[in-house]
């Protein structure tokens, strides 16, 4: 095993698959499936949620298309955007990447807020996770889905289960309920005994839906 680097796993991935294969009956039948799959973790901060902001209520294709228009016109690589490149911008001219009205002043509150500090990412690693989800649903735009997904593929959080996800219920649905439709009630309590790697328990619960619905 080398050095750590961008994309690789989390440090606790083979722990969790140890746990939940010994705590649920259909993860131990899920984990397998995937072998050797991994979560990895994505980019910069400002630069991820500056991506699920423009993709809201778009498809893939249309979101990608947009976001490297946004680059191009702020001069900066697509992987890593400035919060200050964005705030010399006026809404005007980020319009002319092709997003709307609303999202163009969502990047810029969002900009803001990176630029204030009034988003701590330096002090992330101790804060637990709805500390966080509470600094990032202050800003415009960004609902707990979003932080959640967040806390799942930035801060690699080992124990988040994103209650709003159709992913999730779906799977939940499929797996645990002989694909009767679950409440967010039910898919809690499948999920408690996935603690402390509820993280985990998802995204293998995302990998056997095939293909995942998408919904932002």
């Amino acid at each position: 095993m080398g050095p750590r680097h961008a994309g690789a796993a989390p440090d606790y991935w083979d722990d969790a698959c140890k746990h939940l294969i010994r705590r649920d009956r259909v993860l131990k039948k899920l984990i397998p499936r995937f072998g050797e799959a991994r979560l990895s973790s994505r980019g910069d901060a400002f630069t991820t949620l500056a991506r699920s902001i423009t993709g809201q209520q778009i498809s893939v294709k249309a979101a990608q298309s947009v976001w490297e228009r946004f680059a191009a016109l702020l001069q900066a690589p697509t992987h890593k955007i400035a919060p200050a490149a964005v705030l010399q911008q006026d809404v005007a001219a980020l319009r002319t990447a092709g997003l709307s009205a609303r999202k163009a002043e969502y990047l810029r509150d969002l900009a803001q807020h990176f630029e204030a500090g009034q988003v701590h990412v330096r002090q992330w690693a101790q804060m637990d996770d709805e500390a966080i989800i509470d600094e990032l649903v202050a800003i415009r735009g960004i609902g707990r889905w979003t932080a959640e997904m967040f806390l799942i593929f930035h801060l690699m959080r080992p124990n988040v289960l994103p209650l709003d996800d159709i992913g999730l219920l779906k799977g939940i649905s499929v797996h645990y309920f002989s694909g009767e439709p679950v409440s967010r009630a039910e898919a809690r309590e499948v999920g408690e005994a996935w603690a402390p790697y509820r993280s985990v328990a998802t995204w293998y619960l995302w990998r056997s839906l095939d293909p995942l619905p998408v919904d932002y």
